[in-house]
Formats: C-alpha cells, structure tokens, sequence
C-alpha cells in the first residue's frame, strides 16, 4: 500500500487492533469478534493486510467467506491476487481438488450451503487422513449478511449459520467484516462480544454518510441531489441518463488516448429481475435514439443536451460536450448485475468501466460488497412498502468510497421522501456506533416506526429488549444542582454540557450533545428536571434499570413539552443514585442484555 501512495494508518490501526484481541485469547480456545467500518471504506485493502500479517503470525489456513456473488468472487480474487500475497489465494473448488489443507492456504469460499459443505467436509476427510488441519481463521466479508442466525428464537440453525460454526469448530478463529454490525450484536452470532469489537476508520480521502447524508437535512451538499417527483418515471431516468453523459463529456474534454475516463451509472430500483429489463431497456432506447442522428426523437434528445450542459457546465461550450455525447454514446455499455448473470459469468472486470458511458443495473447483487469503480451518477428509486431495514439501506449506499476527484460532478438522482427515510438510518446508525466507541454498557441500536434495525427474525428475542425506546449511561451520584441546571434552560445544548461538567463524560457522552445539537434552542428538543422513582424492588432501584423504560406518558411531560421529539431526563433513586436516559419519539431501542 505504502509504495502505491496509499494511507495505511486506518489499516494499521485495524489490523493492529485484530491481532492484539487473538493474544488475550487463553490458550488455543475459540475466537469470535467483529472489525466494523464504514461502506466503501477500503475494507478489501484492511482484509489483504490482515491476511499477510495472520500468515506471519502463523495462521496456516485463512478462509474468506462472502457473498453468494460471482462478481464479487472475482473481484476479491483479483484483488488478493494482484497485491503480491503468498500464498497465492484460490477458490474453494481448486482447494478441494488440491485436498491439501496441513500447509499454508488463503482460500475464497461463497456463502452458499453447497460451497461451504463442500469445503467443510474436504477440511474433515484431510483430519481423517491424519492431516494436521490447525490454525485455522474465517475472515468473513459482510458478515452480518447470511452469516447470522436467522432461527435463533425457534431453537434451530440456518444451514449456512451451522455450516461456518462447523469450519470454527472448537479452537478457530472467526472475524467478521463489516459496515453494518448491528445484526450480529442483536443476533450474538458466534458468540462475538462487543467489548472486543475493532473499529476499522475511513482513511482521509473518504466521501461518506458525513457528505451525502449531513445530520442536518437542510444543510448544503457537495454533491449533484436531483430530487425526482415521480418517483422515478421513464422521462426521470432518461434524463439523469442525460446527465451522466454530459457531465461525462465535462470531465474528458480535451482528453485523448489513456487520459479519457470511464465513467459509470448505476440504476437500483428493484429486486426485481423483471425490473431490471425495463431499466435496461429504458437505457438501450435512449442510446438507439442518440445514435439514429436523425429524426425528432434524436433532435429532441441533442437539444436536451445542449440545454443540460449549458445549465450543469455553463463555462464550457454546450455545443461541444453535446457533440461529445453524440459522437461517443456508440461506445456504451450496459451490464445487469442479478443472480441471472451470477450463474452465467464470471469477470473480474465487471464492475470496472470499460468506456467513458458505463450503465450498470441491478438490485440485490449490487447491495452488498461490490465497489464500483469511477461511479459518477445513481439512480435510486429502490422502497420498500413497510419497513426500511437500517443495515440494507446503509449497505446500498454505493457512491460511497474515495470519490473526492469528482464529488461536485457526482449525482443521486432520488425521490425526496425516501433520501430522508435513508439518511434517518445513517443517523441512527452513527448514534448506535457511537454508543459501542464510548464502551457503554451495552451498544443500543436506534430504530423507528419506519426503519428496522435488523430483520425481527434474527434478533435474539431472548438476549435482547427491543420495546424499551430509550438509551441509557452509567450511573452517578445525584446533584440537586442539575435540576438547577435543567429547569433554567431546558431547550439549550449548553445546559446538557454544563449537567456533563457535573457528572461526567461516561455518564452523559459528548456524541449525545453532538447528535442533539441541531436542536439547540428549539422546542423539539426537551431537558427534563429529574424523575425521581419509588415503588419498586432492589432489581430495578439499584441499577436504576426496567425493561418496560422509564420515559413514556406523563415522565415525558406532554403539557410542559407538547412539541418534543427528543427527550433527556435523568432518573434518580432513594439512595441518591442516578442515570441519564435519553429518548427518541416513536423509536425503537434494542439493547442486548449482559
């Protein structure tokens, strides 16, 4: 990485961070923990060094499980491969044939059921046959996507869930990869702890939730966000199609030979393989039509982008970047990313632009893992007609990556109300992570009534309280002065840093101020006085803690507050004891039980 330019600090920290959780493991016993980061963050590169350095450390066997993908397959192949790791890495089937698993091996393995029993039962007849099968670690990439449990409160197993439990067996290593950790919390999928969680940070050159979905929505962004009315009609798409291929023509004007970019578009609209068609025919029409150079289609197609480049570029010649487009769109090329295609193909190149108008189209295939290379423009209509699940959602942000050479010129072409239900979910999401980095009892994750944490079936009902609505921090020794403090200013951000300076940061965490602090000095947001509680046994007064809550009904004072959203009420025993609790109007909290 160092001799290619790249950073290697947040890699270094990672990897520095796994390994020092495998030298607290007593003995040869059973390890299971999580490296979480953000989407399109460079995990492929954190993953490769991890690898090499397990290696030197002595790690014989490391297998990588991902996706069910082809595309994805071939894409980590290539990456691991082209990095210079030895031993070479190969997939499943040629380390089957090879039946060689006593020497050092980096093998690739789809989460499917067939690929994993297959690699499961060569690593077993190998022992049989007196093979030395040790050392061996699981690194697995979107881990919490197939790898849970999804019959965790039905007493059984998934067959996929079983079938890695078996390749860990009683002394490996299991790691996972992911962005979005909360499913494997709530679902205590191999047993991992939060407390040995990894934090894998972006590196510098990093565009993500903070420059496409900022806290505030009224904010400006850096980015091209073309609100669509309808919901993402033919007209809608034809015209992002337009677009993308100016602001093409934008960015390799005066460009020749090597020096010209290829760009690509990314339309996810559906699961749908039916959909998918009607997307692809949508670009293919308007390709035709540029290409036809005649007719009233095509003249009303050249003229729109004439109008297009005057208004996107008006310092460049709209005459030229039209005639760019029209000279160029010969060269595009359309791929459709779904399960079709995984049975059919395998490219490493696939999602790497291979001409200046590159349209991908896809849905389930292109949510999770697949990075796209040079993405300029997204067309994204994909909804869901109850609940945005929060994980999904986060992982289909695919324009996120090291897009800092053309943010400005990059575009989301999205209908208004569902940019906002997503970039609720990066909210919640950033509290929830937050949560785990200040080492809190317990990591508590933020839904609502339209966002899911996770899907309801993989959520360990037993472990986990999902209905309480609130978060809470550590105890501390009441001070009648915070109600003082409450009672002066209760819409102030200033009055919960000053009841900090009191009790302290573990009591009330500055990402809690930093979260409300975009509702300093409005009536959404409400400090209460404190709520001081009788009545019930030591299991609840002493830790100042109930399954049911204790911010609902009057205890959010509805007649003092009727407009508040956002609640922070500190609760107080008889011995003085107190807690800080905080609440979200109409959220969900689930919070794992030690």
């Amino acid at each position: 990485m160092q001799d290619r330019g790249l950073e290697t600090k947040s890699v270094e920290e990672a990897v520095g961070g796994a390994l020092n959780n495998l030298t607290s493991v007593p003995g040869n016993g059973k390890s299971a923990f999580v490296i979480y980061g953000e989407p399109q963050s460079g995990k492929t590169e954190m993953m490769i060094c991890l690898t090499a350095k397990l290696l030197d450390e002595g790690h014989k066997i490391i297998i990588h499980l991902m996706n069910d993908s082809v595309d994805l397959l071939a894409q980590n192949l290539v990456r691991f491969s082209t990095s210079g790791l030895s031993p070479a890495p190969m997939e499943a089937g040629e380390a089957i044939k090879k039946g060689l698993f006593d020497r050092e091996a980096v093998i690739f393995c789809k989460k499917n059921g067939k690929n994993l029993k297959g690699l499961l039962d060569a690593i077993r007849s190998a022992r049989e046959n007196g093979q030395a099968v040790e050392s061996l670690v699981v690194i697995d990439d979107e881990a919490d996507f197939a790898s849970p449990n999804s019959k965790v409160n039905s007493g059984g197993k998934t067959p996929i869930n079983e079938y890695i439990d078996s390749l860990i067996g009683q002394d490996g290593i299991y790691i996972g990869v992911t962005a979005t950790p909360a499913r494997l919390n709530l679902n205590h999928t191999f047993d991992n702890k939060p407390e040995h969680w990894v934090r894998f940070p972006p590196h510098s050159k990093y565009t993500g939730q903070d420059v496409f979905f900022p806290e505030d929505l009224a904010a400006k962004v850096e980015f091209r966000r073309v609100w669509l009315p309808g919901g993402g009609t033919q007209d809608e798409a034809r015209s992002a199609i337009i677009r993308f291929c100016v602001t093409v023509a934008h960015l390799n004007k005066g460009k020749k030979g090597n020096a010209v970019g290829n760009y690509a578009m990314l339309f996810h609209t559906s699961g749908k393989k039916a959909k998918h068609a009607v997307d692809t025919a949508t670009i293919e029409s308007l390709i035709q039509d540029l290409r036809s150079t005649t007719g009233p289609v095509f003249k009303a197609l050249a003229k729109e982008a004439f109008d297009t480049a005057r208004k996107l570029f008006p310092k460049d010649s709209s005459n030229e970047l039209a005639k760019y487009v029209v000279k160029n769109i010969s060269r595009s090329v359309s791929i459709v990313l779904n399960s079709t295609r995984d049975r059919r193909a395998l490219t490493g190149s696939a999602t790497t632009p291979s001409s200046p108008f590159t349209f991908y189209v896809g849905g389930n295939v292109v949510s999770r893992g697949v990075t796209f290379d040079n993405l300029l423009s997204m067309f994204f209509t994909r909804d869901v007609s109850n609940k945005l699940q929060q994980d999904t959602y986060i992982q289909r942000a695919r324009m996120f990556g090291s897009r800092g050479n053309y943010l400005r010129q990059f575009e989301l072409s999205i209908p208004q109300y569902l940019y906002n239900d997503w970039q609720r979910c990066f909210v919640f999401h950033r509290l929830s992570l937050k949560s785990i980095e200040n080492q809190l009892e317990a990591p508590a994750w933020v839904g609502d009534k339209r966002i899911a944490v996770a899907a309801p079936s993989s959520i360990d009902q037993t472990k986990v309280q999902v209905e309480k609505g609130e978060m809470s921090f550590l105890l501390f020794d009441w001070d009648p002065a915070l109600d003082v403090i409450a009672s002066a200013a209760p819409h102030a951000i200033d009055t919960l840093k000053k009841m900090q300076a009191i009790v302290g940061e573990t009591a009330l965490p500055t990402y809690l101020i930093e979260y409300l602090s975009r509702f300093d000095g409005k009536d959404k947001l409400a400090i209460h006085t404190s709520l001081p509680i009788a009545g019930y046994g030591p299991e609840i007064l002493d830790p100042i803690a109930r399954r049911q809550g204790f911010l609902g009904g009057n205890s959010l004072q509805p007649k003092l507050f009727p407009k508040a959203e956002h609640h922070v009420r500190i609760v107080r025993n008889p011995s003085n004891k107190a807690r800080v609790f905080f609440k979200i109007k109409d959220s969900t909290f689930a919070v794992p039980t030690p």
